[in-house]
């Protein structure tokens, strides 16, 4: 039996990394295994300078800063890819070791492409037999589609509320 595979999508700013967060809550709390990372917000003095990454459980460290001069940019965000790949890419692969585990990648966007390791791992993960949510980039989704076997889902204000307990339905069976 295939196990569900699941993109979501949304304008910025509408609340995939909240989803996400929050059927990882419901998850552990069910005791499904959670692996993969959230893509969060860095916030200093009410405005958003940049993007943290964090390991479901594990490290955390930021990806992307708007101080940062060297280095690929992102709009006017200078992304470390290093930093990206050091918490990113080990919690994918643990997502593929965990026996029962649910994959949550937030997110494939324009940042975490810059690291040429990242989209052959998320393809790994999505030609392996265990359930995954990823969140993408709008911008990205219709390339992400032409290349994976996936449910679009849009995130809006009207769903986001309950999508993360639809989802844990789903994906914990």
């Amino acid at each position: 039996m295939s196990r569900p595979h699941i993109l979501l999508t949304a304008p910025p700013r509408t609340g995939k990394t909240t989803v996400v967060r929050r059927l990882a809550d419901l998850l552990r709390a069910a005791d499904v295994p959670v692996c993969g990372f959230l893509s969060d917000e860095v916030r200093e003095h009410g405005q958003r300078v940049g993007f943290s990454v964090e390991e479901f459980g594990g490290r955390k460290a930021v990806m992307a800063h708007v101080s940062w001069v060297s280095g690929p940019r992102i709009g006017r965000y200078g992304v470390n890819v290093p930093a990206f790949e050091r918490i990113a890419l080990p919690a994918m692969e643990r997502a593929l070791a965990t026996r029962g585990a649910v994959a949550l990648i937030d997110e494939i966007g324009p940042m975490e492409l810059l690291s040429p390791a990242f989209l052959p791992r998320c393809m790994t993960l999505f030609n392996a037999d265990l359930p995954l949510v990823a969140t993408v980039h709008q911008r990205s989704h219709p390339m992400l589609r032409s290349r994976i076997e996936a449910d679009l889902v849009t995130v809006t204000p009207q769903n986001r509320d309950e999508l993360p307990e639809t989802l844990r339905r789903l994906l914990s069976g």
